[in-house]
């Protein structure tokens, strides 16, 4: 079963029992009609522990897995609310945050300097001689000792 989220304008409006649900961006799109659904947004509600029972409760809500339980450091119920946000026609979606691909410098943080390869960190682990007899000197005292 996958989860399906709420469309809503406002938190309020998703939380409704009545909101209409979708899985996908398309079908969200497709049930919001002339609205624009700008985001996939989560919002945190800290509630009491009587609408935090109130909101698992069981019903015939067409969305479901959208609401999630968590405490804070003190105990209390906190609720993360998964919903389709819809905006004005027309209205552009957020667009994903892509960070730009910068050269480091050091301001950046970029703290390497020719002394870290100079000092043969970065050069492949010698590797010991293996005598190819060594295991010679167990093959014949196995000899022997069946002699």
């Amino acid at each position: 079963m996958s989860h399906a989220y709420p469309l809503g304008r406002t938190l309020d409006a998703a939380l409704s029992k009545v909101a209409p649900a979708a899985r996908t961006r398309a079908d969200a799109e497709a049930l919001a009609g002339k609205l624009a659904v700008i985001e996939l947004a989560t919002d945190w509600l800290t509630v009491s522990e009587e609408a935090a029972a109130a909101m698992f409760a069981p019903s015939e809500a067409l969305a479901h897995g959208h609401l999630q339980r968590y405490e804070d450091d003190k105990g209390n119920p906190v609720v993360a609310v998964i919903w389709w946000k819809l905006g004005e026609p027309g209205a552009a979606p957020k667009p994903a945050a892509k960070p730009a691909f910068e050269e480091p410098t050091a301001e950046t943080g970029d703290h390497t300097d020719d002394l870290y390869f100079r000092r043969g960190r970065t050069k492949p682990s010698r590797r010991r001689y293996v005598d190819p007899r060594q295991l010679d000197l167990f093959l014949r005292s196995t000899e022997d000792e069946e002699a």
